[in-house]
This record gives structure tokens, C-alpha cells and sequence, in this order.
């Protein structure tokens, strides 16, 4: 069965690909066959009946959210104002033809 808590990949009910990824417990396009992902949208056809069966991380996927930040967390290291402006004006410089 399928719950609207299903998010990220599971193996395709479909049985057409390897894996097919879930929003919101939708099946979307997204699918992906070994390290490969591709477009191929689902089957004009409810989900088989059964439980959805969590996909092997494959590459770099993480299952914690790691690899993900928000636009408003803090960076590593404080924000310099000198240096941020010496980069600006090394790229300006590079820029120009005096």
C-alpha cells in the first residue's frame, strides 16, 4: 500500500525500471536503472497493491538529507568582507582590457 509519506526511491512497482522515484507517495517520471536515471512516465495505472520497497542508495545518495543544506544555514567558515571583495575584484580585473 502506498502512503503519502512515500518520498525518494523505490523499486518500480511497475516492474518496468529498477528503481522509480515517489513525491508525496506519487510515482513520478524520475526512474532510474543502475546508476542511470532517465524519464518515463508512470503507467496510466494505480500502483500495484503491496508494500513499496525502499531502493538501494546508489552513487553518492544519502539517506539522511547530508548532502543537502538550506539556503539560510550558516557556511563552514565566517564571512570575510575583505576577502569576498579582493574576489570580486580579481574577477573584474580579469575582465577588462585596460
Amino acid at each position: 500500500m502506498v502512503t503519502s509519506l512515500a518520498q525518494g526511491w523505490y523499486r518500480d512497482p511497475f516492474e518496468l525500471h529498477q528503481d522509480r522515484y515517489f513525491s508525496a507517495g506519487e510515482p513520478t517520471k524520475l526512474v532510474r536503472d543502475g546508476d542511470r536515471e532517465s524519464y518515463d512516465p508512470s503507467p496510466n495505472r494505480p500502483v500495484p497493491e503491496g508494500d513499496l520497497i525502499a531502493a538501494e542508495p546508489v552513487g553518492g545518495d544519502t539517506q539522511d538529507g547530508s548532502d543537502q543544506r538550506r539556503a539560510d544555514d550558516a557556511s563552514s567558515e565566517p564571512y570575510d568582507s575583505a576577502k569576498a571583495t579582493r574576489a570580486a575584484l580579481d574577477v573584474f580585473d580579469r575582465s577588462t582590457n585596460w
